[in-house]
């Protein structure tokens, strides 16, 4: 005979499971409000206009690229490769510029050209090949930062700067390309790619295959759901948000 179990007992328990999940989804929410709240009390200047524009450019470059590690980590993939391709593509833009004198768009593609190549090797390697997607990314990093400082023969590109043979770089960067990295619109193209990104993810099925396939992949493949095609999908959308950033 089963002993019945106290109504109290049971809403108690459902309170704590409710709060629980609840703290599980906007615990990272709170805690920074709080620490904003500590931050103005003791430090009333720190909810300045101006310092509140330092923050958001300080992090506008580093959320841009975590937005491609979140999406690998939906298909319960990880990619450590996202530094090195920010790099490759930083340098591969501005050389375009100050080297071959190219324009904005022929400078723009070519960087997030060669970061998508990198970003179909990981997706072929670990899909295709099955190697771990931990170990085949940190062996891409190293990889391509070996690259990025070939290419650049360890100098940093800028402006005039001193060519191999002597001579100075004639090439200009495009104002244009210039103000990409300037506030607002730093700021506004991180805020357009955390919106769309967030929508993607919540609100399409796309997006909820791919959590499906980090949830279970097995039962996600059962489902009928390709996916090789999504892990393929999450790994280009990481190099391609990793060159946005560099």
């Amino acid at each position: 005979m089963s002993i019945p179990i106290p109504v109290t007992q049971t809403a108690k328990a459902k309170k704590k499971v409710e709060l629980f999940d609840f703290f599980y989804k906007y615990g990272t929410i709170l805690t920074i409000i709080i620490l904003i709240g500590i931050f103005a009390v003791s430090n009333p200047s720190f909810i300045q206009t101006s310092n509140l524009i330092n923050i958001l450019r300080s992090i506008s470059i580093v959320t841009i690229i975590a937005i491609g590690i979140t999406i690998s980590l939906t298909v319960d993939g990880f990619d450590l490769s996202v530094g090195s391709v920010a790099s490759l593509a930083n340098a591969i833009v501005i050389s375009m510029f100050v080297w071959f004198s190219q324009d904005t768009f022929i400078a723009i593609l070519a960087a997030i050209g060669a970061s998508l190549f990198v970003g179909a090797l990981n997706s072929f390697m670990i899909v295709k090949l099955r190697i771990p997607d931990m170990l085949m990314t940190l062996a891409t990093m190293f990889i391509i930062q070996g690259i990025a400082l070939t290419y650049t023969k360890g100098a940093t590109v800028s402006q005039n700067m001193v060519m191999p043979d002597g001579t100075f770089a004639t090439g200009l960067i495009s104002p244009f390309f210039a103000k990409i990295g300037q506030v607002p619109w730093i700021i506004l193209i991180m805020a357009v790619i955390v919106i769309a990104t967030h929508i993607f993810l919540t609100y399409t099925k796309h997006g909820r295959y791919m959590y499906i396939i980090g949830g279970n992949k097995e039962a996600a493949r059962l489902s009928g759901i390709s996916v090789n095609k999504y892990k393929i999908l999450a790994y280009l959308l990481s190099a391609l948000f990793a060159a946005i950033g560099g």
